[in-house]
């Protein structure tokens, strides 16, 4: 499935980082930052991560609730929230069914060899649940910049 900006950002039910059930519908009347991400943990996913909390006074005080979401597990999850002291929720999304919903499972090719996995993007969803902007081309380091233009 491939969104647009102007499309209403298709809503999901799946489990956060404490084991509770999460749904986008939850965060109407907030704008949301959901980003994709491959994996807890690696390098450029913790870039990402720490550079969403260093920065996540400025990205409250406009009005961004952050919404994480990769195919790990909750308990994965935990994990990486406590070593880096992540102060947003993570969604476990081991089925891959928000993935697909996003069009962020996709083909990926490493070494020659193709291979399942997510497309890292970010999508900003408005207060009426419209997707505003798709950042597709993320700046791990500086990914706050891309979205408070």
């Amino acid at each position: 499935m491939s969104l647009a900006v102007g499309q209403k950002a298709p809503d999901f039910e799946s489990t956060d980082h404490n084991g509770n059930s999460i749904k986008l519908s939850d965060f109407k009347g907030k704008k949301v930052v959901l980003y994709f991400y491959p994996k807890d943990n690696t390098p450029g996913c913790t870039a990402q991560a720490c550079n969403l909390r260093d920065n996540h006074e400025t990205l409250k005080s406009a009005g961004f609730e952050v919404l994480g979401i990769s195919t790990d597990s909750v308990k994965s999850h935990q994990k990486f929230i406590e070593k880096q002291g992540l102060p947003f929720t993570l969604i476990a999304d081991e089925d891959k069914s928000v993935h697909e919903k996003y069009g962020t499972w996709v083909e990926k090719q490493m070494y020659g060899k193709a291979y399942m996995g997510t497309a890292r993007t970010t999508f900003i969803i408005d207060e009426e649940g419209v997707i505003t902007d798709i950042i597709d081309k993320v700046k791990t380091k500086e990914h706050t910049n891309q979205i408070i233009k």
